[in-house]
């Protein structure tokens, strides 16, 4: 039974709790028990959306250093391809993922971040890669999620200096989404989630897989990838039911099919 990170499922949304305390350091069996839980939250079919969870406390302050420090080249070259997948399996859960963090989100948990598609952060969160302190790089989405998400001048300001992003910055550079009092981070993460429930879930995965997998494409074969896509909704019952509900003019039931 998964001791390190657990998976709770309630009217739809799906919980993904770091539970190690007191920082939740991503030590192997943490990636790989989350590495379970993303597979788990993906195929069950009750689930609708994620939240990734720390607690109240602290959303994951790094990797666990201690675990590494021996660690020789040939040890980490067999290691290092298994801890960036762990969160790579987050990254590709087929439903809309938001990542709650209070307390600090730095290295790897940062890396775990910005698996997710949105970020809710405390207003006294600090986010951060300070791998370059340790003499490393990020080495689990660190360097390229990042840059990708906030532009590469900035990526390069925050990897290259190792310093910490306070809340307020993350939300101007687009690294948070939403700030938040503490103390409603997780309610906010649920409240983002929670219209995906009852929504078309097949178009939801599509739009998903369409933003994603074009990132990585040149525009003429994202915009072939987005028609393919496109045409392949027109195969579901929720298609069907959003066209009727809208030509009759009254709320489509979508049953995620």
């Amino acid at each position: 039974m998964p001791e390190l990170v657990l998976v709770e499922v309630e009217q739809g949304v799906a919980t993904i709790r770091l539970a190690r305390p007191p920082m939740n350091a991503l030590n192997a069996a943490v990636q790989e028990e989350l590495r379970d839980a993303a597979r788990t939250v993906a195929d069950d079919e009750r689930v609708r959306a994620v939240v990734v969870y720390g607690g109240e406390k602290v959303f994951a302050a790094g990797a666990d250093i201690k675990e590494m420090a021996d660690m020789s080249y040939v040890d980490m070259a067999a290691r290092a391809a298994q801890l960036s997948s762990a969160f790579d399996a987050v990254a590709r859960i087929p439903k809309p993922v938001v990542a709650a963090i209070t307390g600090y989100a730095l290295g790897g948990g940062c890396e775990l971040a910005l698996a997710c598609d949105w970020r809710v952060v405390a207003e006294d969160a600090k986010l951060g890669q300070p791998e370059i302190k340790l003499g490393v790089i990020p080495g689990a989405g660190g360097t390229q999620r990042l840059a990708r998400l906030v532009g590469p001048a900035r990526a390069k300001d925050i990897v290259l200096t190792g310093r910490m992003v306070d809340a307020a910055e993350a939300e101007r550079i687009g690294l948070a989404d939403r700030v938040v009092p503490a103390d409603q981070v997780y309610a906010v993460a649920l409240d983002m989630v929670r219209p995906f429930v009852t929504g078309p879930a097949q178009a939801v995965k599509a739009a998903k897989l369409a933003i994603d997998g074009g990132l990585e494409m040149d525009l003429a074969s994202g915009l072939a990838w987005e028609s393919q896509l496109f045409a392949g909704l027109f195969a579901t019952d929720d298609r069907t039911e959003g066209m009727a509900a809208f030509v009759a003019k009254r709320k489509p039931d979508f049953t995620g099919r």
